[in-house]
């Protein structure tokens, strides 16, 4: 006998879907793309419009997208982000105030653009501040007021992290450090950057796994949801 809230067609020969996750949570399953085949990503998709109001797949590469996209009607290819929506246009913001979502360097966008892509699915308006890394930290200085603004913040970097640590100590906002993957040979895909924001002496900033823009979109928009309840 098939669990309650969970598929039990064709489907489950390779997902067992959670199709109870947004009465239970407010949200969607949201379906990680890496490493699954086109196919099953479009049997998904058809089988999550049976249940959810929305969708939202990550980690697609851009030909695998295409595929997806073509197959599967109301599908919007995020493609700095890596990420397929639908189904239709991104929702509009159903909550006042707004997430700043602050990358260090462009090399950096893709995480970055991961976290706004889920955040403005989740109902979140988000404030886009890209490049302004500490080696040119007059750039971070110009864009303050809008980060202060903000009823959360998201600091993307890699190379050394040190940019969560500056921002937590300039914001008295709930702030997520997200490290990545970006830097040369001994920054070691993002542990560097990891180890440098979960020993940063900024307090109350919270750090998620590398390169993991999905996952502190999520944390923030929860949190964003709690400040602006009733609004």
């Amino acid at each position: 006998m098939a669990n309650k809230g969970y598929t039990d067609d064709s489907v489950a020969k390779y997902a067992n879907l959670d199709i109870d996750r947004e009465r239970r949570l407010g949200f969607p399953e949201v379906i990680y793309g890496e490493n699954k085949t086109a196919e099953q990503l479009i049997g998904i998709a058809e089988k999550m419009r049976e249940h959810a109001s929305r969708l939202l797949i990550t980690r697609v590469d851009s030909e695998k997208a295409k595929l997806v996209s073509s197959r599967v009607p109301g599908l919007i290819i995020h493609e700095d982000a890596h990420a397929l929506t639908g189904f239709g246009a991104v929702p509009p913001a159903d909550r006042e105030g707004y997430i700043a979502v602050v990358c260090a360097g462009t090399s950096d966008l893709r995480v970055a653009e991961e976290a706004a892509v889920t955040l403005e699915m989740m109902g979140s308006r988000v404030e886009r501040i890209t490049d302004v890394g500490v080696t040119g930290i007059h750039r971070l200085f110009a864009r303050l007021d809008t980060i202060r603004e903000a009823d959360a913040i998201i600091a993307i970097a890699g190379m050394e992290g040190a940019l969560p640590s500056v921002l937590g100590g300039l914001v008295a906002k709930p702030l997520i450090a997200v490290p990545t993957s970006v830097g040369y040979g001994t920054g070691l895909n993002g542990l560097i950057a990891m180890g440098a924001m979960l020993n940063g002496c900024a307090p109350g900033v919270t750090v998620v796994n590398i390169d993991n823009g999905f996952g502190a979109a999520y944390a923030a928009a929860s949190i964003h949801k709690q400040i602006r309840r009733g609004n």
